[in-house]
């Protein structure tokens, strides 16, 4: 799929390239824990976990944030809200230590609290470190008119400067997060108006409601997507159903009946946005759906194979960002599947951390499987 002239072209190319990110922005905040140093809590008896290290990165959106500049970007234009908090603060700094980020389209808004993922990761001596329960800080409100009206006023701002647009839609409460009802039809307007200029979205639970924007969705927002079924995670025989037709934690292979079940779903998502669809299969690579010829154009991209142990988590993201950043470099469709599945066979073998890579790492890890 992918050739040395391939990859060096995208890679030259991309550290020409302003990439707008547009959505979601969370802190990652992981609490290095040392297991030898617990202690028991005076108060309660219960074990007083002792943090060694506390390490702090952009995440959800701020995860393809990361992988861009990793990649080598000469810009990106970062559009968000969020609060006015010390996570907020540390987010920024986070943000200011990439250096080539141009976050005047982030906002703050007293009224919210800053996203945020908190990691304990427990590291006994001589085994992996091992993350206990999350804790979640995310808004339940609705974002309010005038931040929805700022956030519209930096896009259109920056709309000219961008290469490519890349949508992180994270939060799973309708309208709370950053991609609201008016932000998808302002990116439907934009994406009808230069049908070339590539908007890559990506969402955990709306994906079958973008309209004229490219997508990169997993198998299982597919099924739902198409099935006309929200894919929050309280509707569990959605799920259920989802699972099973996608194969997914059923052990089930990818054989023939699978992979026409599979198109069936995303040729209807590629058919409702008008735009070519990824559909990121883990293992078995990416799917991809091309409604503009007739009939639509099908494409398999396989996976590259891994060896030990993987660590999936922001894994989406990463394809997100590599494929937007590939298109945007002038690669072909089957080609930015290709590159983003390379650089994904590297950024999931990086354990207890969203991963990323860096050109080098790109060369390395395709020398070592091409």
């Amino acid at each position: 799929m992918l050739s040395d002239q391939d990859l060096e072209l995208i890679l030259d190319r991309i550290s020409r390239l302003s990439i707008g990110v547009l959505g979601d922005l969370f802190l990652d905040r992981y609490l290095d824990i040392d297991a030898a140093l617990t202690e028991p809590s005076l108060e309660t008896g219960l074990d007083a976990y002792q943090v060694v290290r506390v390490r702090s990165y952009p995440g959800a959106a701020g995860t393809v944030i990361n992988n861009l500049v990793a990649l080598g970007v000469k810009k990106v234009r970062a559009i968000s809200v969020i609060g006015d908090d010390g996570e907020g603060y540390e987010l920024l700094g986070a943000l200011d230590q990439l250096r080539v980020v141009d976050r005047t389209g982030v906002m703050q808004d007293g009224t919210r609290r800053t996203p945020t993922y908190t990691k304990p990761m427990l590291q006994k001596a001589g085994q992996p470190a091992k993350e206990l329960n999350r804790l979640d800080i995310k808004n339940r409100a609705p974002l309010s008119p005038s931040i929805e009206e700022s956030i519209l006023t930096s896009l259109d701002n920056a709309w000219k400067e961008m290469d490519a647009l890349i949508v992180s839609d994270q939060v799973s409460e309708a309208d709370c997060g950053v991609i609201t009802t008016r932000v998808r039809n302002r990116l439907a307007e934009l994406g009808n108006a230069e049908p070339e200029k590539v908007i890559l979205a990506d969402s955990r639970e709306r994906i079958g409601l973008f309209r004229s924007v490219w997508l990169k969705p997993n198998l299982r927002e597919c099924i739902l997507a198409s099935e006309g079924e929200p894919a929050a995670s309280s509707h569990a025989p959605a799920l259920a159903r989802a699972h099973a037709r996608s194969g997914q934690g059923q052990g089930h292979g990818h054989g023939q009946g699978n992979l026409d079940d599979a198109i069936h779903h995303v040729r209807e998502l590629a058919e409702r946005t008008g735009r070519p669809v990824f559909c990121t299969q883990g293992e078995h690579g990416v799917l991809i759906v091309d409604p503009r010829s007739d009939p639509p154009r099908t494409m398999e991209v396989p996976a590259y194979p891994v060896a030990g142990p993987v660590d999936i988590v922001g894994a989406g993201d990463s394809a997100n960002a590599t494929i937007a950043c590939a298109l945007a470099a002038g690669a072909d469709l089957d080609r930015a599947a290709a590159f983003g599945c390379l650089v994904a066979s590297i950024t999931i073998q990086q354990i207890g951390t969203t991963g990323t890579a860096t050109p080098e790492q790109v060369r390395q890890r395709w020398r070592e499987v091409k």
